[in-house]
């Protein structure tokens, strides 16, 4: 079976030669081809210029398989994901040498990013060349994601992913293809073997010489290996990929062999780990001089010919520099612009305060019934996670309970236990059609969310990195806090780290009705939203509230939960209940205490904040994590810098101690904050 997977091209297979390329085909190839080794070596140039272009990765020696990428990929159907030594593929694919140098000088008109994102990192969105990230191969999780799309709309299209060998190494690129393999996704991974990691030699990244072979145990899944150095045989290689994505709807890994001709980008100095022997050997193996010597050989062209298409190709770049040059650099102004997009505004209730209507519902039957009531609202709406849909079960807590019975599996389904793909295929998935809306959730409990942080470092930038062409539009679930005896890894909270990005959003709702009416607002905005559940309180009648069913609430409005003259309790979450609790006991004490319902984090409503802290004078600031390092401590600088003058008495914060939360429930209490706590505090500060 394992021989099966190992594909060479067959007779049949080889339909592309240079006897049967017609010469109008093969001039294309020729021209397409000197276009991209002129760029790459002009590249350099305007470094030492300091003009730009401060990145840059030779593509010279993997010219035949970035040729025969560009070329099969088709604009506007099917997704493709270059990395940054894809210069000839974006060029075959159709970018224009006056977009690869904005690109490389970082101005305004580049079409991949304006200028804000690293050189040499090409993209076209609106063709369906995606802008990825530095992050090596971490593209891999969204060309599966956007393949999940391409299959669940019966769509005539495949997703090509571009990777060197070395981000095999990646957890991701393997989350990936394992993902891709089990879920029969139309995916291509083209690996660009070149045997360099930077200077890390293959050897020393993978026990097997080619590093395809890793994964030849993988079911519905094939392997083709290529010369990658090839005209001909890539485009053999490449052709006869996308016929099995078509024909089988099994992803298909290219293998193909390169050369890395040059240092690894301009700010490597290859000599320094490779002999002059190989660097010798390598350049007489330039794909590009032995492509125009066989086209020579074959007498399909003429010196005169080939040498009409490369002093063509010299007024190109240098018209397309003339013009670069003279184009207009990003503004200073422009930081600001498309950093998270515009969210669904509520109209109904615009403060996020129910009427008093409806009937009294607990905080997972908020989330249940709200997750429901958007899936029928919207049918393009999408949920997974780990172990959220086997039978009558609905994830851990319950919440999704009853959602694959009726949406189906199609729509609601579990993911593997990688959170990193969770997070990267949604990114992808969202990529296919700005009207699909994606739940996941990111992890069984918060504190297991950590490796999905690369994928969500993704997410939050996005949308400013690709100049306002895409956002993921998915709201990340995860169940947070204490309060369980669930010690680390159960019971700790992470919306510290969260507020630390700009791009996303950050939700913390106290009771059902904000439950409800947060997640509903998340589902309906565009970009991605951080909804972090109180797990404590998914079935404490505390939480309980009335509210309609239509309910929602807007981002960035806090709640006045209890008015109050003499002190402004600033909480969310959990200690919400706790600050209230404590609050009606410091009335028997004569003390009448504002208790201040954030709801949002980011964006945060800092208006309200101020408000109530000028009526009261006092301020204390009350929420579930550590103090040290907690948001409180961005809530605290805001208010020293904006109502410094209102205050009759210093701040107070106060929170966990600064330890992990511990399992017996001695140390949690010892740990984590409680009405006790809040009380003696709030009394020591209102008698200040």
């Amino acid at each position: 079976m394992i021989q099966r997977k190992r594909l060479k091209l067959k007779r049949e297979d080889r339909k592309l030669n240079i006897k049967n390329v017609d010469k109008e085909t093969l001039k294309k190839w020729y021209h397409l081809a000197t276009l991209g080794r002129k760029l790459d070596d002009k590249a350099p140039n305007y470094l030492k210029q300091a003009l730009g272009w401060s990145y840059h990765a030779p593509y010279a020696g993997h010219d035949g398989i970035q040729l025969a990428i560009g070329q099969v990929f088709e604009k506007n159907k099917d997704f493709l994901f270059p990395y940054y030594r894809d210069m000839l593929t974006a060029i075959s694919a159709g970018l224009t040498a006056e977009e690869i140098i904005l690109n490389g000088l970082s101005k305004a008109d580049d079409v991949a990013s304006g200028g804000r994102h690293m050189s040499n990192h090409f993209a076209k969105p609106e063709w369906n060349i995606q802008n990825v990230s530095s992050a090596t191969g971490n593209h891999a999780q969204h060309a599966v994601g956007v393949a999940r799309a391409i299959k669940y709309y019966k769509d005539d299209a495949v997703s090509i992913c571009s990777l060197g060998e070395s981000a095999t190494s990646e957890g991701y690129v393997y989350e990936a293809i394992n993902g891709a393999s089990n879920e029969k996704l139309p995916v291509i991974f083209v690996l660009q073997d070149n045997g360099f990691g930077i200077s890390v030699p293959k050897e020393d990244q993978t026990a097997n010489p080619r590093a395809a072979d890793n994964f030849l145990g993988f079911k519905n899944l094939e392997i083709i290996y290529c010369n990658g150095k090839d005209f001909f045989n890539s485009m053999n290689a490449m052709t006869k990929a996308k016929k099995i994505v078509k024909e089988k709807g099994i992803p298909v890994i290219v293998h193909a062999n390169c050369v890395r001709i040059g240092s690894h980008s301009n700010s490597d100095r290859h000599e320094l780990y490779r002999s002059q022997y190989e660097l010798d050997e390598v350049r007489g193996q330039d794909p590009l001089a032995r492509f125009r010597q066989r086209l020579l050989y074959s007498k399909v062209f003429s010196e005169e010919e080939l040498s009409e298409i490369d002093d063509a190709v010299k007024k190109e770049v240098s018209a397309a520099h003339k013009k670069v040059i003279k184009a207009n650099d990003p503004s200073p102004e422009s930081i600001y612009d498309f950093v998270i997009p515009e969210p669904y505004i509520p109209e109904k209730y615009p403060d996020g305060i129910p009427t008093g209507e409806g009937e009294k519902k607990r905080f997972i039957t908020a989330l249940n019934e709200t997750l429901k009531a958007e899936f029928r609202h919207n049918p393009d709406t999408f949920i997974w996670g780990q172990d959220i849909a086997n039978r009558d079960k609905g994830g851990i807590f319950n919440v999704t309970k009853g959602m694959q019975q009726e949406f189906g599996k199609s729509r609601v389904f579990n993911a593997p236990i990688a959170e990193d793909y969770i997070v990267g295929t949604a990114n992808g998935m969202s990529r296919y059609d700005k009207k699909i809306r994606i739940v996941i959730e990111g992890a069984e409990f918060a504190d297991y969310f950590w490796p999905a942080m690369e994928q969500f470092v993704e997410v939050t930038h996005d949308y400013w990195r690709s100049n306002g062409k895409f956002a993921p539009n998915v709201t990340i679930r995860l169940a947070s806090g204490g309060y369980i005896g669930g010690g680390l890894y159960h019971s700790q909270t992470t919306e510290a780290v969260f507020t630390t990005f700009p791009g996303i959003r950050v939700v913390y709702p106290s009771f059902a009705d904000d439950a409800a009416g947060l997640l509903r607002t998340s589902m309906r905005s565009e970009g991605p939203t951080m909804f972090l559940e109180p797990k404590a309180l998914y079935n404490d009648p505390a939480a309980e509230a009335y509210f309609p069913d239509d309910f929602e609430v807007p981002f960035g409005k806090a709640r006045i939960r209890r008015e109050g003259k003499d002190l402004s309790m600033i909480t969310y979450g959990n200690a919400t209940h706790q600050c209230l609790a404590a609050a009606e006991k410091l009335k028997d004490d004569g003390f009448d205490v504002e208790v201040v319902d954030l709801r949002s984090l980011i964006p945060l409503d800092t208006e309200s904040v101020l408000k109530s802290i000028q009526k009261t004078n006092r301020a204390m600031l009350v929420h579930e994590d550590k103090v040290f390092g907690g948001f409180g401590g961005e809530l605290a600088a805001t208010i020293a810098e904006q109502a410094f003058e209102y205050l009759d008495a210093p701040l107070k914060r106060l929170g966990s101690t600064f330890t992990p939360v511990g399992f017996n429930r001695i140390l949690e209490k010892a740990i984590l904050p409680n009405t006790g706590k809040v009380y003696e505090n709030a009394k020591e500060l209102l008698e200040y």
